[in-house]
C-alpha cells in the first residue's frame, strides 16, 4: 500500500506545482492585462499632446468654464445688464459680450478693433463694457467721467474719443469729457462708485488677472484673444441658445 501511496503522493506534488505554475502565470497575465492599457493608455495621452499641444489647453478652458460657471448662473443679469448706455450693438440681442475694460490698457486698445468688426458683421451682438480701472488714477478719473458720461447717453462719445486720443491723462480726459458735453471733473456719485465697486467684485469672482476680461454666454476669457476666438465663443453662445 505503501507503494501505492507514493505515486500518488508524487502526482499530487507535481499537480500542485503544475497548478502553482499555471495559477502563476494567470496572476502575471491578469497583471499585465490590467497594467498594458494603463501603460498604453498613458503613452497615447502623450503622444497625442505632443501632437496637439492644444488639447491641453481646451481641457484648461473646459475646467475654467466649469468652475466660472455658477458665478455666472447666479450674477448672468449684473453682468450682461449694461450700466446706463455703456453698450454698442443690437438693442434686443441674442448674444451679449461682456467686456471689463481700462482705458490705460494696451490690450484693451488691441481688441477694439476686432471687436468693431464683431458689431459690424453681426447684427444680432451687444456688447456690454464694464469699466475696471486697475492702472492708476488717471484711469479711475477715466472712469468716473465714462460713467457719467454713460448716464446722459453719451458713453459711446466720451468712450470713442478717449481711445483715439490717447492713455488717459488730465488732457486726454479733458477732450473726451468734452466731446461727451459734461465737466473735466468727475462728480462724487454714489451710483457711479456703486457700479466700480460691483465691477471689481465680479471680476474678481470671475478670476480676472487684469484687462480685458471677456464673457460671453458661459465662456470667461482672460486677455487680448483675438477676432477668431471671441467669434467662436459668439457662435457656441448663440447654438446654446438656439
Amino acid at each position: 500500500m505503501t507503494e501505492n501511496k507514493a505515486p500518488a503522493r508524487g502526482r499530487g506534488i507535481f499537480g500542485a506545482a503544475v497548478a502553482g505554475g499555471i495559477m502563476g502565470s494567470l496572476l502575471t497575465a491578469a497583471a499585465l492585462f490590467f497594467a498594458i492599457p494603463n501603460m498604453l493608455s498613458s503613452r497615447i495621452v502623450r503622444q497625442g499632446l505632443i501632437a496637439d499641444p492644444k488639447i491641453l489647453s481646451d481641457a484648461v478652458d473646459a475646467l475654467r468654464d466649469a468652475q466660472y460657471e455658477p458665478v455666472l448662473a447666479a450674477n448672468r443679469a449684473a453682468i450682461e445688464t449694461p450700466f446706463g448706455s455703456s453698450w454698442k450693438g443690437s438693442a434686443k440681442p441674442d448674444v451679449t459680450l461682456v467686456e471689463f475694460f481700462d482705458y490705460a490698457c494696451p490690450y484693451c486698445k488691441a481688441s477694439n478693433p476686432s471687436i468693431d468688426r464683431l458689431l459690424k458683421e453681426d447684427k444680432g451682438l451687444r456688447v456690454v463694457y464694464r469699466e475696471l480701472p486697475i492702472l492708476g488714477p488717471e484711469s479711475v478719473t477715466a472712469a468716473r467721467l465714462s460713467l457719467e458720461a454713460s448716464q446722459l447717453g453719451r458713453f459711446a462719445k466720451f468712450h470713442d474719443t478717449l481711445w483715439a486720443t490717447g492713455r488717459p491723462a488730465p488732457d486726454t480726459n479733458a477732450a473726451a469729457a468734452q466731446a461727451a458735453g459734461i465737466s473735466p471733473q468727475p462728480k462724487d456719485d454714489p451710483a457711479i462708485e456703486a457700479e466700480l465697486k460691483r465691477n471689481f467684485q465680479l471680476a474678481g469672482q470671475l478670476g480676472a488677472t487684469g484687462t480685458p476680461l471677456f464673457v460671453i454666454g458661459d465662456k470667461v476669457m482672460n486677455g487680448a484673444v483675438g477676432y477668431d476666438a471671441l467669434k467662436q465663443a459668439i457662435n457656441a453662445a448663440r447654438t446654446k441658445a438656439s
